[in-house]
């Protein structure tokens, strides 16, 4: 079978993690996953986020980089729950917009971004996952993480914002956009079947539609 990397891309709470783990679990895939527990930054960052800002996405930059290449290097598929991209086209971005990442930083981080991507091999399927602010808001509070007390609706509209953007240029590889709030992956095997179904159509070059309205 042919080796395939796939990433994973959307807004906090969009469901990344369960679909990764699942899609992994039904495929055989090697899986990656976003830096959290042994991350040295996060407290920081959350406790004054102009002064640690640059400090965590240099960390998520050279982790997530370290990540691709395992994966890509790995003989087996794999499919990571994060995209590098989103480092800097989504977060980092939003972090200068809301003046926590100071102009020089964001330049000499941009710069450095640029070289270590242009040193990885492109991605053969990028999925984003979609979801309304609203349903965002509610898993985040479920979910119930000290890290995740302080994002707001604003935050989040703002990261859509950026998003939609990013992958209205976005060019590397071929995208499916699937909105998850539609389609019940964790609890439902059928929903879980289709998203499968439409990602080897996908990787298989076949016109697929979007699981979004």
């Amino acid at each position: 079978m042919a080796k395939h990397l796939v990433l994973v891309a959307g807004n906090i709470g969009a469901g990344k993690t369960s679909l990764t783990e699942r899609i992994g679990a039904r495929l055989g895939w090697r899986t990656g996953y976003e830096s959290v527990t042994d991350n040295p930054y996060l407290s920081d960052f959350y406790s004054d986020m102009h002064a640690w800002s640059f400090h965590l996405q240099i960390f998520f930059l050279g982790h997530r980089a370290e990540q691709y290449l395992e994966a890509a290097n790995d003989a087996r598929s794999a499919i990571l729950d994060r995209s590098i991209y989103e480092d800097f086209y989504i977060f980092a971005r939003a972090l200068h917009h809301m003046g926590n990442l100071a102009e020089r930083d964001y330049l000499s981080y941009h710069r450095l971004f640029e070289l270590v991507v242009e040193s990885l091999p492109r991605p053969d399927l990028l999925i984003y996952l979609k979801a309304p602010v609203s349903v965002l808001i509610n898993r985040i509070r479920k979910r119930a993480r000290n890290i995740e007390t302080g994002i707001t609706s604003e935050y989040l509209t703002l990261l859509d914002t950026f998003y939609d953007e990013w992958l209205n240029a976005f060019d590397m590889c071929p995208v499916l956009t699937i909105r998850s709030d539609d389609l019940d992956y964790v609890h439902q095997p059928q929903h879980l079947e289709t998203v499968v179904q439409r990602i080897q159509d996908k990787l298989a070059g076949k016109e697929v539609m979007d699981l979004s309205k």
